[in-house]
């Protein structure tokens, strides 16, 4: 039951979907946004297309499923009708204005003398290295698909490639798909210099392929004209596995991506320019129904691959790099657990080097006093230092435990290939619990020190991924203290038998206590206004979705707790409703790092308690996962997690405001200092780890 069960049913939410399309609406101003360097401009499109990739895959799909299912108990067909209709509204006004912005950005950076061009604006001397290009480097990795009018081709298309659909015609039209070899052929083709090497000329691979269309098929078909477009189909991500006891749980993942790669449509987009004709070939060969959202965009699928949009210019067409801060307190000390036995350490990426972290496990793999290490792994790089560690570790005879979660969306494949590896490498490899995926960020070592076991944990909010933390923001904790690391063994006991009953004084555990305790500190605060005192929450997460969790917030709201939220990405609160939520102030950061740490601060009366947590105020995290949670309890670090986000509130050029209409107006500067806050807490981790010896 609902412990906020008397917030008026009345009160509308704003419906996650919308609300996440609201946050990548975000992402589109930074692209727009003229301060940022013209490079950085057009890399935030493609992490734009990046991001509506995977809310198609997820988000979308899933009301879709809703409603081709509407017959199931607990759906309702009618909402969720126009809620797909709201989101193909939504999503058609981003697309124009992406288009109005690629459009912009394209003229802008010819005033840095880049030119992205197609084969056609080109000089002769451009054209014939072109088609030296095209038979050396791409014809050999096309392979067309040719079509017959009675066949539905949707599952020969992988969602992650571009295609192109093509006409060739004369009296009686042939069609064909071919695949854009982006995963072998550069996008980006930067041509050789003609005149001058200021100028710059960049063709992409789909260009270049709809140039020469006609060498491709004139060998085999005759035809009086033909004509190619760019076409982008996206899979419902979602599967399902079976039950079968007797195959194990790697053949299963393996099975279940398989389903996934022959899922249902839920996104086909086209070249808008593409003939009426042509788009109905198209959608009876490709199996789209009403359901489906047939978008029509501009010339190029696959934004995203423009993430990796080469500098061809100077440097400071892109951001300037912030090199990653060291650890005093891990610096001060010959060995990584000396550091930790001085003191809990907190480091905050990329702002902090993740080189402490992989030095973590390092010296554990090969330190003869250390036994035994355990670790979570949700997502790795592809090429892993902290796996090679683990690796040496069981070369060093010490026991090795790892929990792969091989339901982690999108990664499933790597996890299934690095589950193996581990076990060959004589690794005890466990897979968790069925019905619940672990999301935690936990790294156990135990360290036999004067004839006992003592135990060293770390706690994250982001995962063990070199590549990720030097763009994601997280927070890691680093401790010894004695009832967070036995609680912290407890985790992976509870994993592999969670049958049994666990009890967490210190840690805060999804699906076990976290929310209970969350709900109970809220009440906390709404217990400090009635009796006269100040109540005061903040608090920092990706997504807060959880109907319970914001009812709360509602109710503390309206009995005086003051609430300051950042949230990146999907928020269901509607904050600044007279006499209901004008106690919640709601904003939102897009910057040039990834904003992903989930922190709590509860005033306490003045004695705060701060948390930092894997999870996101999401039903799934709270409910369906394996998430940890743990409160800071040095008041050096409890105190410097306050300052960032105290320095994020102040923030007066990436800070957006959530209000009840969802607009994304800026924070005002009014007369204040023009603050950009992830510079400013570079300045002050700097400056802090400064001045470390001196406290």
């Amino acid at each position: 039951m609902n412990a906020c069960a008397d917030v008026p049913q009345t009160i509308n939410y704003f419906a996650p979907e919308l609300s996440w399309l609201s946050f990548n609406d975000r992402v589109l101003q930074e692209a727009r946004d003229k301060s940022n360097p013209i490079i950085e401009r057009i890399r935030f499109l493609g992490i734009f297309s990046n991001n509506m990739d995977e809310f198609f895959r997820v988000r979308v799909a899933d009301v879709k499923r809703r409603i081709l299912l509407n017959k199931l108990p607990d759906t309702n067909f009618d909402e969720d009708e126009i809620l797909l209709t709201q989101i193909q509204q939504k999503v058609l006004q981003l697309g124009k204005k992406f288009n109005q912005i690629h459009e912009q950005i394209l003229k802008d950076l010819i005033a840095h003398n880049i030119h992205v061009d197609r084969p056609e604006q080109l000089s002769e001397f451009h054209t014939n290295w072109l088609r030296k290009f095209f038979f050396d480097n791409v014809l050999q990795h096309i392979s067309p698909i040719l079509l017959d009018e009675n066949k539905d081709y949707s599952d020969q298309i992988n969602d992650t490639m571009t295609y192109m659909f093509v006409e060739m015609s004369n009296d009686k039209s042939h069609y064909a798909m071919l695949e854009v070899p982006t995963d072998r052929v550069p996008r980006f083709i930067i041509l050789p210099p003609e005149k001058t090497r200021r100028h710059k000329t960049i063709v992409m691979l789909d260009d270049i392929i709809t140039f020469f269309l006609s060498d491709i098929f004139s060998s085999f078909f005759d035809f009086d004209n033909i004509q190619g477009y760019a076409i982008k189909l996206t899979r419902d991500a979602e599967y399902n596995l079976d039950d079968e006891l007797e195959e194990g749980i790697l053949d299963k993942m393996s099975k279940g991506l398989k389903q996934r790669i022959y899922a249902e449509p839920v996104r086909l987009v086209y070249d808008q320019t593409m003939p009426e004709s042509m788009l109905k070939v198209m959608k009876k060969r490709l199996g789209v129904t009403h359901h489906d959202a047939l978008i029509p965009g501009g010339r190029y699928r696959n934004f995203r691959d423009f993430i990796g949009f080469p500098n061809v210019g100077r440097q400071y067409l892109e951001n300037k790099p912030l090199p990653a801060l060291q650890s005093t307190a891990f610096n001060n000390h010959a060995s990584i657990f000396a550091a930790i036995s001085q003191q809990d350490i907190l480091l905050y990426y990329p702002y902090h080097t993740f080189n402490h972290l992989l030095e973590y496990v390092r010296q554990a793999a090969f330190d003869p006093n250390v036994t035994q290490i355990k670790v979570n792994i949700y997502r790795v790089a592809s090429k892993s230092r902290l796996i090679s560690s683990l690796i040496n570790a069981a070369k060093n005879g010490k026991k090795v435990t790892v929990m792969v979660e091989l339901k982690a969306r999108f990664d499933e494949q790597n996890n299934i290939e690095w589950a193996k590896v581990l076990s060959s490498a004589g690794i005890k490899v466990i897979f968790g619990i069925p019905a619940l995926k672990v999301h935690s960020k936990l790294c156990i070592v135990h360290r036999r020190e004067k004839g006992q076991i003592v135990k060293y944990t770390h706690i994250g909010t982001g995962n063990f991924h070199e590549k990720t933390a030097k763009i994601y923001t997280d927070f890691s904790l680093f401790t010894k203290h004695q009832g967070i690391c036995d609680e912290s063994d407890s985790v992976f006991k509870f994993i592999e038998s969670s049958y049994k009953p666990f009890v967490f004084e210190h840690l805060m555990i999804s699906p076990v206590n976290a929310r209970q305790l969350l709900i109970g500190l809220i009440h906390q605060e709404i217990a400090h206004v009635e009796s006269g005192k100040q109540g005061k929450i903040t608090l920092k997460i990706n997504n807060l979705v959880d109907k319970d969790l914001v009812d709360c917030l509602y109710l503390a709201a309206r009995s005086g707790v003051k609430i300051r939220i950042i949230v990146r990405g999907m928020c269901s609160l509607v904050p600044g409703l007279t006499n209901f939520s004008d106690n919640i102030r709601v904003i939102s950061i897009v910057d040039r790092f990834l904003e992903h740490p989930r922190v709590m601060v509860f005033a306490n009366n003045g004695d705060e308690k701060v948390y930092i947590s894997s999870a996101d105020w999401m039903t799934r995290n709270l409910d369906h996962r394996v998430e940890v949670g743990v409160p800071i309890y040095d008041e050096k670090l409890k105190q410097l997690i306050i300052d960032v986000l105290e320095l994020q509130f102040k923030d007066r050029t990436k800070a957006r405001i959530i209000d009840s209409e969802q607009k994304n107006h800026y924070v005002r500067r009014g007369n204040r200092k023009k603050i950009r806050s992830q510079i400013a807490i570079y300045d002050h981790l700097k400056k802090w780890e400064g001045n470390y010896n001196n406290e």
